[in-house]
């Protein structure tokens, strides 16, 4: 596909499982490619019937999908999109029959490592951390994301009042939870917390701590009855998300290391970030390649108990991206 002189807005399709960390790479590549050339975004969120759900990809066909899914191909009389952008394994079967099924109209763009097919795609974003290499992979730090200006702007705007009277420097706390990789157990949550307080209180700041989806109950329940007494707020996942705006207010972002999408956000601000270190469930070799990325960039470093300040350029991988991409279809 080559984007042609006329201005004519690229039709994009964004395709994932619809979990919100795997769209969230994919959404957010289409909206920086959005922010540089005119852009129509269609989001479609796709899953495959159970008993088909774990079959490697080379055995998927369309018709196993789930009748939730939304349709990812043209009804008749409709068009193949200008530019295909899909996410996590689920999209994999798909993704590989866009250029055969579009005629070649279609610019196909898969993030994160396919492991799978990867001469398919026009285009592989990959994380470097994951060590992909190939004349049609770009390898940046971290993962696509949808963190810009004047999105945590805007995410701000309802905490504003809230946020901006507390004490600096203000801490945002982002925990993840259990993963293939690391677990986050009650007592290992309680010291954690501990060290957090202790640093907090030594630069007479303040907290804006967050938990993930994926955060034990007995973590969360440890870490919060050892914070409460410092200034700040906890979101208990209870109306409206302040993770925008715990990012704009920043003074110093913690970071559990479970978390590549969380890693990468917040070394985007330009405020220090600080890894937590969990308890590790098998080598986590990607994870370690992916923090030693973040400090050779200046943006992150182990948390050592200490709320150190340093400066950098922040991260703006993912508009990097959106402009090699934009690139490559002009070029034809």
């Amino acid at each position: 596909m080559e984007i042609g002189s006329d201005q004519t807005p690229l039709s994009i399709q964004v395709v994932s499982d619809g979990r919100t960390g795997m769209e969230n790479q994919a959404l957010g590549l289409a909206e920086a490619i959005q922010r540089l050339f005119s852009s129509r975004i269609v989001v479609k969120r796709v899953r495959w019937r159970k008993a088909f759900d774990k079959l490697p990809s080379a055995l998927k066909a369309p018709w196993m999908l789930d009748p939730s899914s939304d349709a990812v191909e043209p009804a008749p009389g409709e068009t193949w999109p200008d530019l295909w952008i899909a996410t996590g394994r689920a999209t994999l079967p798909l993704s590989a029959r866009v250029r055969a099924r579009s005629g070649g109209k279609t610019f196909v763009v898969q993030t994160q490592d396919p492991r799978w097919r990867n001469d398919v795609y026009d285009l592989i974003v990959a994380p470097a951390h994951d060590g992909v290499a190939g004349p049609n992979v770009l390898s940046i730090t971290g993962s696509p994301h949808r963190v810009t200006a004047d999105r945590l702007a805007e995410g701000a705007a309802a905490f504003a009042d809230t946020l901006q009277a507390l004490p600096r420097p203000r801490v945002a706390v982002l925990i993840g939870g259990r993963s293939r990789a690391f677990d986050l157990p009650e007592a290992h949550a309680a010291g954690l917390a501990d060290r957090i307080a202790d640093a907090v209180e030594a630069v007479g700041g303040s907290l804006m701590l967050t938990f993930s989806r994926r955060t034990p109950e007995a973590a969360k329940a440890a870490m919060t009855a050892r914070l409460p007494p410092l200034p700040g707020l906890i979101w208990n996942g209870e109306g409206a998300n302040p993770y925008f705006a715990f990012l704009k207010f920043a003074d110093h972002i913690l970071v559990t290391e479970d978390s590549a999408n969380m890693a990468a956000e917040a070394a985007s601000t330009g405020a220090p970030v600080h890894i937590l270190p969990m308890i590790p469930l098998k080598p986590a070799d990607k994870f370690a390649r992916l923090h030693a990325d973040l400090r050779e960039r200046g943006a992150a470093r182990p948390f050592d108990g200490s709320l150190n300040v340093w400066s950098y350029a922040p991260l703006t991988e993912t508009d990097r991206a959106a402009r090699v991409i934009l690139d490559r279809m002009t070029r034809g």
